[in-house]
């Protein structure tokens, strides 16, 4: 069974599989954090992302290195926006999404999938249909990362969604600690979504 599941790391540097666990930690660090609503979410996470930056584009992933470049520029605004206070009151509290946030939301989900599009083509990424989901993916990702920043519980909505996906497609692509990380985070999302709206309950 461990053969199975870890056999494609055999042809793996050392160092590489070192940074890759180290990266998942730290992810997974981060996404406990935004479930305790905690603002250590966005320095842990950049660690992480910034490892998989390195690592996706070491192994020709554009698509999914392109998500961890947007996740770490996302933290360090989150970061920003989360320490944002009004008369000592955070001015970006856990809330809903307004009809416009929807919009811009939809927005962000068309022009990132349309910009991964160009990208892909550019490179000639789309030679598997692993290429295909993941600019799917990417677009809900980007959309999720934008409303984490912004507190909004339906981010965990959208984490969830592409967790689910990620699991099944990074093993099949060969890196299974990394699915083993998303699989994780599915069950860290749902929770995360289940302390979020506890919070918004008690404002009512």
């Amino acid at each position: 069974m461990i053969e199975f599941l870890f056999s494609q790391y055999n042809d793996y540097e050392t160092f590489d599989i070192a940074l890759e666990i180290i990266a998942v930690l730290f992810g997974l660090v981060s996404v406990i954090f935004a479930t305790k609503n905690n603002i250590l979410v966005f320095p842990t996470g950049i660690i992480s992302t910034i490892i998989f930056v390195y690592l996706l584009n070491k192994w020709g992933l554009v698509g999914d290195m392109l998500i961890n470049a947007y996740y770490t520029t996302m933290s360090a605004y989150g970061w920003y926006m989360w320490t944002r206070k009004t008369d000592d009151k955070t001015e970006f509290p856990i809330s809903k999404v307004s009809t416009r946030e929807i919009y811009y939301g939809i927005m962000i989900f068309l022009i990132t999938i349309a910009f991964v599009v160009v990208v892909y083509k550019y490179f000639d990424k789309f030679t598997d249909w692993t290429n295909y989901v993941d600019t799917f993916t990417t677009g809900i990702f980007f959309v999720g990362m934008w409303l984490m920043a912004k507190r909004k519980i339906e981010n965990w909505i959208l984490w969830i969604v592409g967790d689910m996906i990620s699991v099944p497609l990074y093993f099949y692509k060969g890196y299974t600690i990394t699915s083993i990380q998303f699989a994780i985070f599915t069950l860290i999302a749902v929770y995360g979504y289940i302390e979020w709206k506890k919070s918004l309950v008690k404002k009512i």
